[in-house]
């Protein structure tokens, strides 16, 4: 089952796509407003698809998270 976080992110990250779309469509992208619009959808739609990633990845989706503590463990001191 998805998360409602999980939902709204990948809405969130295929709205803007949307937009990008449009602004190809209609031409706009040859104008600097249109290439600035177009950036900054793109970056929208990147931070969300990342925390839709994120979410993705804590609930075990796409498959299970390394241990960290054992990396953190410091190395066993040898007693002389």
């Amino acid at each position: 089952m998805l998360s409602m976080m999980l939902a709204l992110s990948l809405v969130l990250g295929i709205l803007p796509l949307l937009g990008v779309v449009w602004t190809l469509t209609n031409g706009m992208i040859t104008t600097v407003d249109g290439l600035f619009m177009s950036l900054i959808l793109l970056t929208l739609s990147g931070v969300f698809m990342l925390n839709a990633y994120w979410e993705m990845r804590d609930s075990g989706m796409l498959g299970k998270k390394k241990a960290v503590a054992s990396a953190a463990k410091p190395p066993a001191v040898k007693a002389t």
